[in-house]
């Protein structure tokens, strides 16, 4: 069980990688929030002992993750168009803003993988371990990600010309 200062000290690391991977699986930023908390709050409530930073990072993700599965399996959740939630962010670089529109309309089961390898910086392995899924699979859904990102960039590219 953590202490109290241990608590916080993992609540101020890691509360916003927590609040993205949420908001990249359910596109809310409200939905994001609770899960967040639920997430922290089970953080409090954990008897095992952690081995270290990176075990306390990747038991956090994969808690976030399943708690975001509880919540779109709830009867009270439902989906709601993207764009009512993708308002929030502001980017200097209109290049950002729209690899932000582009990663936020892949399909979940290429967006949190594409955000686990290129915004939090975990390799393929580690990300097959978090999402308990095969190396291969999560190479793939990268892969198709990007084909999805690139295919999304010509179609706006020749739409423009």
């Amino acid at each position: 069980m953590l202490t109290n200062e241990e608590f916080t000290d993992c609540v101020q690391r890691y509360l916003n990688t927590v609040f993205r991977v949420a908001y990249n699986y359910l596109g809310s930023g409200a939905d994001a929030d609770d899960v967040t908390q639920n997430v922290f709050l089970k953080l409090l409530r954990e008897k095992k002992p952690f081995e270290g930073d990176e075990h306390i990072r990747n038991w956090l993700i994969r808690v976030t993750i399943n708690e975001c599965k509880n919540l779109v399996r709830s009867k009270w959740w439902r989906m709601e168009s993207l764009e009512n939630h993708l308002a929030a962010p502001d980017f200097e670089d209109p290049a950002h803003s729209d690899l932000f529109y582009a990663v936020m309309a892949l399909p979940k089961k290429y967006r949190i993988p594409i955000y686990l390898h290129y915004y939090e910086g975990y390799t393929t392995s580690e990300i097959a371990q978090i999402l308990k899924v095969p190396k291969n699979t999560v190479c793939t859904q990268l892969r198709r990600g990007r084909e999805c990102i690139r295919k999304s960039f010509m179609e706006e590219a020749e739409s423009n010309v």
